[in-house]
């Protein structure tokens, strides 16, 4: 039995197709492998259910919120495999037919929507033929978001964002103290190489938190190639479990007692000035 200071979480890897059923069969089998090896939450990654040939292909998929097939699909595993699944992320309506939120949902293991998350942060990219305009189908989230889990009797706090994000520390400051920070993901291949580790492990490090990070990992039917290395990191920046390329899932353990064992030994968010 684990410990009350400690909860089993799962990031799951893929490298989703333009079949939306075919993703969703795929997520369905890693979750129930990942419930399978002790995992209490599961996080999927950024674009599971679709990766399509045109990025215009999402929204024309894009669900109401708490309505539609790919919702209602992910309601019935997490209640099935009686895990709390962050589903991270499916297209929901914008304010305009040609665009989507692109959001992440928080199922219990009743299958009940429990917190929402709409990607704040769109990714804008070019080199040479290489170019991604997130903002062109995309309707950007305002709202950091967070939500709280009670497991036995022992309470966890896990602040979302979406890929992207990554690259803005004020985002994750703003969340406050967290035991996790859960990352969707699906990092191209060429900024992943370059810069994914290591903003990872800055985000543990400088929130004293772990990171669990799930990725998109490997050359997709669209031609389009992601970075993988889907990961769970802790407090002090240490990699201890990891996905390097292809379908898998990242397991491990996140421990509050090393949480605060890190953050009295080196109270640096006590320290903070500005």
């Amino acid at each position: 039995m684990t410990p009350s200071n400690q909860l089993t979480v799962a990031s799951i890897q893929m490298v989703s197709s333009p079949s939306v059923e075919g993703n969703l069969a795929t997520a369905e089998r890693l979750i129930q492998e990942a419930k399978m090896g002790g995992a209490k939450l599961v996080v999927l990654p950024e674009y599971f259910c679709l990766m399509g040939h045109r990025d215009t292909d999402k929204v024309a998929i894009k669900e109401e919120f708490n309505n539609g097939p790919i919702q209602k699909r992910l309601s019935a595993i997490a209640k099935s495999q009686e895990v709390y699944l962050v589903a991270g992320t499916i297209p929901l309506l914008s304010s305009t037919d040609d665009k989507v939120k692109n959001t992440t949902l928080v199922f219990s293991p009743s299958g009940e929507i429990i917190c929402r998350y709409n990607k704040i942060h769109l990714f804008g990219f070019k080199q040479g033929q290489e170019e991604y305009q997130e903002a062109n189908t995309i309707e950007a989230g305002q709202t950091p978001s967070s939500f709280a889990i009670t497991i036995g009797d022992t309470s966890w706090k896990f602040g979302l964002s979406i890929c992207y994000d990554l690259r803005f520390p004020e985002l994750y400051r703003s969340m406050g103290a967290v035991d996790c920070h859960i990352i969707p993901a699906a990092f191209t291949y060429t900024t992943g190489q370059a810069h994914w580790e290591i903003l990872l492990r800055a985000r543990a490090i400088e929130n004293q938190c772990y990171v669990l990070a799930s990725a998109q990992g490997g050359k997709h039917e669209n031609g389009r190639s992601t970075w993988g290395q889907s990961m769970l990191i802790d407090p002090w920046g240490q990699i201890k479990s990891q996905v390097k390329e292809g379908e898998g899932i990242s397991m491990g353990v996140i421990d509050k007692h090393i949480a605060h064992e890190i953050r009295t030994k080196l109270p640096a968010l006590q320290h903070r000035m500005l």
